[in-house]
């Protein structure tokens, strides 16, 4: 009896110790858990009513050229010898270099092309399909039609992750100065996996970039002005003024897939890329 009494003492105190720990693990699962999640401040949030209206479809102007303002040497972006001068550092200015020999030579292939990479941030107001821009008391959707691509700032106070990864879209926060949307993206991932760029010339940037965008309304015109700052690439802040125009009402934006008609598939042996037909020709010698 006295051995069968030894052996229950001895379960019901593993019986404790085990309850203990499970308790205690709890509590460290509940702490982690909500250690992630948005940690917001008390920021007074805006009624529907008080936010600008950028309803409806708007289309952006001036061409996929990402930097009119220092574009040299005519037409777009994939016209033999044009380019832009961002103020590049002589590391990345050399990298720019070697994506505008390939450029000239169709050996450069737009990223995209390699279909089910979004086009990222902050390449998406550099588009030439359609874009929605959704306004909300606490966050601001950016939705476009190319891609489709889907970045997300959010208003309501929080800051930005500590320790954010390099993603496509990156992480945006921002706030309202009147009708003025000023936000702050970091955490992207630039050139870091050589599937990000800026438009078709080869314009990259690092993964340590980080875009102050200034987003107004004026009459029927959305301007986008971006400050780009690269410690690894850049030597100075690169401005950078973006406008878009809106649509009639009642546009729609449609979804649809690259691979659904890829008109610009690469040549995977050569780097070339190519330009096909409604027949499914090439229109340019391949090599």
């Amino acid at each position: 009896m006295k051995t069968i009494r030894k052996q229950l003492l001895h379960r019901q105190a593993i019986l404790r110790k085990n309850r203990a720990l499970l308790v205690r693990g709890a509590a460290f699962v509940l702490a982690a858990a909500l250690s992630m999640l948005p940690q917001t401040s008390s920021a007074q949030l805006r009624d529907f009513d008080e936010l600008p209206d950028w309803s409806g479809a708007w289309a952006m102007e001036g061409g996929t050229v990402f930097d009119r303002a220092t574009w040299t040497g005519g037409g777009g972006s994939i016209t033999v010898g044009s380019r832009a001068h961002p103020p590049y550092n002589e590391e990345w200015e050399a990298i720019y270099a070697r994506h505008l020999a390939l450029r000239d030579q169709f050996r450069f292939p737009d990223t995209q092309s390699t279909c089910g990479i979004p086009a990222g941030f902050p390449r998406m107001f550099n588009l030439p399909d359609p874009v929605e821009f959704v306004v909300r008391p606490e966050q601001v959707w950016i939705l476009t039609e190319n891609g489709p691509n889907v970045a997300r700032i959010y208003t309501d106070g929080r800051p930005h992750l500590e320790e954010p990864w390099g993603t496509y879209t990156g992480d945006s926060v921002g706030h309202w100065e009147g009708d003025t949307l000023v936000f702050t993206t970091i955490g992207l991932k630039g050139w870091r996996d050589q599937d990000q760029i800026l438009d078709r010339s080869g314009l990259v940037v690092s993964d340590a970039v980080q875009v102050t965008t200034r987003m107004q309304r004026n009459g029927d015109r959305l301007e986008v002005k971006m400050i780009i700052e690269d410690s690894k690439a850049l030597t100075e802040p690169w401005h950078v003024t973006k406008t878009f125009r809106k649509l009639p009402d009642g546009t729609r934006l449609y979804d649809y897939g690259c691979a659904e008609n890829n008109r610009n598939p690469i040549n995977s042996s050569t780097g070339q890329t190519l330009m096909l037909g409604p027949n499914g020709e090439s229109l340019i010698e391949s090599d």
